[in-house]
């Protein structure tokens, strides 16, 4: 007999009206009073126009704070949002903020004056005590029995006005964060690890986005089709046209030209107005917008001299893609395999991911080049020195510095033998 169905979870309803969008400078302060007038963090969040713009600014900031409700800001409502949202930044630049997932949204959040000076990642927190689903809606399934909506988590937020749903969704992203907070903090105790989410958090307040790529140009879907340095070259210097007209626009990039048609433009290379357009991905509209830009890119790429040409292989900032440490390095990629045996280890034994122990990063730096002289000391420094903290040098540190002398002092050995 098959069991019975179980019902899905109550459906997360607002527990008070939704208010009106902040939209004047006047309600602005209004709104910046009432939250000051609360008590306790403030849970915050803001919706950006990704997959629709090529900015990733905000174009909805939403904030709860205990006894005041929530709070709803279009913070693209003024020419000055620096100014504009001026009362706001003042009165969240003391409580902590609770955020899920907060390195999405911290960059947008500073570009509009608003920095918080604490904070508490819930994405982050449930990472730290190896929770099966650390998405938003899932830890509001699994920890408070209710479902969150998430069906206008792609849509354009840069539409205006915002449709009534839309702005319901987006209030109940910060309604229940502070529950949340509440579970995760007496979960992060009894699992010893309150000390970990703490430093972890710490280090999120500096965070001004990920390290720019070298060649973010070589992320082109197909690329891997372009045979030679000038096809490459070809490449990159589409790209790169098709990103200025993006950001002039303020478009994604695929809605400018698609990374197949310029897969296809470097392949065939083709010289002056009449070859591009016979380009089956150049008969669309879309590629034929910016015609004279696409032949002036190629042209470019066909004219430059061999010296200015990219590498068939990509540049790395740091050593090169593992998978090629044994033919190019052995004795590295013996290292890379014990320090990962070692992570491993402690990632099960603490039931904290592997990603979320030590930056990978990190342990592939101290793999192919150890700190020479190689000691605990210079390993814990050059952990240090790659951006872990303090709970993840503690936990690691010892442990991958005798992993690496045992397995260097193998390696001398079977040379030994092999002499």
């Amino acid at each position: 007999m098959p069991a019975p169905a179980v019902p899905p979870a109550p459906l997360l309803q607002l527990s008070e009206p939704l208010p009106a969008v902040v939209q004047t400078p006047a309600a602005l302060r209004e709104a910046a009073a009432r939250l000051a007038a609360g008590h306790g963090p403030v849970a915050l969040d803001a919706e950006r126009a990704s997959g629709h713009r090529y900015s990733q600014r905000a174009y909805l900031v939403q904030a709860r704070r205990e006894g005041t409700g929530t709070v709803l800001v279009d913070p693209v409502a003024d020419a000055d949002p620096l100014q504009y949202l001026s009362p706001l930044a003042a009165v969240l630049a003391g409580p902590e903020w609770i955020l899920h997932a907060a390195s999405q949204d911290l960059v947008c959040l500073a570009e509009v004056g608003l920095r918080p000076s604490r904070l508490f990642d819930t994405e982050l927190a449930a990472r730290l005590l190896g929770l099966p689903r650390v998405g938003l809606a899932a830890l509001v399934e699994d920890l408070l029995g209710l479902r969150l909506k998430k069906e206008h988590s792609a849509v354009d937020w840069s539409t205006r006005p915002l449709p009534q749903s839309w702005l319901e969704y987006a209030a109940l992203d910060v309604e229940v964060l502070g529950s949340l907070r509440d579970l995760l903090v007496d979960q992060l105790d009894q699992a010893g690890k309150r000390e970990w989410a703490e430093q972890e958090f710490t280090a999120l307040l500096a965070f001004t986005g990920p390290a720019p790529r070298l060649e973010p140009w070589r992320r082109t879907s197909g690329i891997q089709r372009v045979r030679g340095r000038r096809p490459l070259a070809a490449v990159r210097e589409v790209w790169l046209t098709r990103d200025e007209i993006a950001a002039e626009q303020d478009v994604t990039p695929g809605r400018v030209l698609s990374d197949d048609t310029i897969v296809e433009m470097a392949r065939a290379m083709p010289i002056g107005r009449t070859a591009m357009r016979g380009l089956p991905g150049i008969r669309h509209r879309q590629g034929r917008r910016h015609l004279d830009r696409w032949v002036a890119a190629v042209e470019r790429a066909a004219g430059l001299p061999e010296p200015e040409l990219p590498t068939v292989s990509a540049r790395h900032d740091g050593p090169p893609p593992p998978r090629a440490w044994g033919d190019r390095n052995p004795a590295a990629a013996a290292r890379l395999a014990a320090c990962r045996a070692v992570v491993a280890a402690l990632s099960e034994r603490h039931v904290v991911p592997a990603e979320n122990l030590i930056p990978p990063d990190a342990v592939r730096r101290l793999a192919w080049e150890p700190p020479q002289p190689f000691g605990r000391d210079t390993v814990r420094a050059a952990l240090v020195a790659s951006g872990a903290r303090p709970w993840q040098v503690d936990l690691l540190a010892d442990r991958l510095a005798e992993s690496l002398a045992a397995v260097t002092d193998q390696g001398r050995t079977d040379a030994g033998r092999t002499d």
